[in-house]
């Protein structure tokens, strides 16, 4: 029987947890879009991820060395991924195939993805989370279905994400489906987000521009004490490495851009004797 996952990773269908979790890590460093520039690491990364996601689940990956590639229509796992196109979610239609809790083969896909599984149990939801809560992580309430309860938030999340909560759908038979949330980031005042990077703007006095010093500011992680140099211009940019937002598949962290905002002081609270100086010397 046909197992390509273990080829995606690189490892025997005997391997141990901690060899395919090595593997994976060592694959994902290789292929990251940060670092491999290669039009085909895109896809590659996103086949790993996805493959590591069946292997590193003890439920999953007993379904998966049970049914091996038959669970893709009997295509290798990379033809399969090619076969969804560029848009598609690879994670989220694993999360469909391995979903359980329904009836029928392949553990209880239910939605009727490949014809297989009972009655559609799981429901959709939408919910908006503070833009903080998108950074650092989180819980947050929900209200679905005559339930109040609480998800933990993963760091790093994007708009357009969905998260599956097991158990939260529709019930039948005993059965429960799982509750699909689309989540939405709200919009923050303070940051812009450009992919894992963060980008904030912040004040500097004239005096700290023109002959440095240190100012306080304060980061999605602690406050800063931030040394700028003589001549600091308008615009200019300090970077903070690893103080961005974590990616979820690798847990390697973006940057921080802190953008220098040069404050000028208002001419008619000088003093004369200043504003004299400054007319002749500027």
């Amino acid at each position: 029987m046909s197992k390509s996952l273990y080829e995606t990773l690189g490892v025997s269908e005997n391997a141990s947890a901690e060899e395919i979790k090595k593997s994976y890590r060592k694959l994902a460093r290789k292929y990251h879009p940060d670092i491999n520039k290669d039009e085909s690491a895109v896809d590659k990364f996103k086949e790993i991820n996805a493959a590591y996601e069946v292997l590193s689940d003890t439920d999953k990956k007993a379904q998966y060395d049970q049914y091996g590639d038959q669970m893709f229509g009997g295509q290798n796992f990379h033809d399969f991924a090619q076969g969804q196109g560029g848009g598609v979610d690879l994670d989220e239609i694993l999360r469909q195939m391995f979903g359980g809790g329904g009836g029928g083969g392949f553990g209880g896909a239910r939605g009727g993805f490949g014809g297989f599984g009972g009655p559609d149990l799981d429901m959709q939801a939408r919910i908006t989370v503070p833009f903080m809560v998108s950074v650092n992580g989180g819980k947050h309430n929900v209200s679905a279905n005559g339930q109040s309860f609480d998800i933990k938030i993963p760091a790093g999340i994007k708009s357009g994400e969905t998260m599956r909560v097991r158990g939260k759908g529709k019930q039948y038979q005993g059965q429960a489906g799982d509750l699909l949330i689309q989540v939405e980031v709200a919009s923050s005042d303070e940051y812009e987000r450009k992919g894992d990077n963060l980008y904030k703007t912040f004040e500097v006095p004239l005096k700290e521009a023109l002959f440095g010093g240190k100012i306080a500011i304060a980061t999605p992680e602690k406050e800063v004490s931030l040394k700028v140099p003589q001549n600091t211009k308008n615009g200019q940019k300090f970077r903070l490495k690893g103080k961005g937002v974590a990616d979820r598949k690798t847990a390697l962290r973006g940057d921080l851009y802190l953008v220098a905002n040069v404050v000028l002081p208002d001419v008619d609270t000088l003093d004369d004797e200043v504003k004299k100086v400054l007319e002749e010397k500027l």
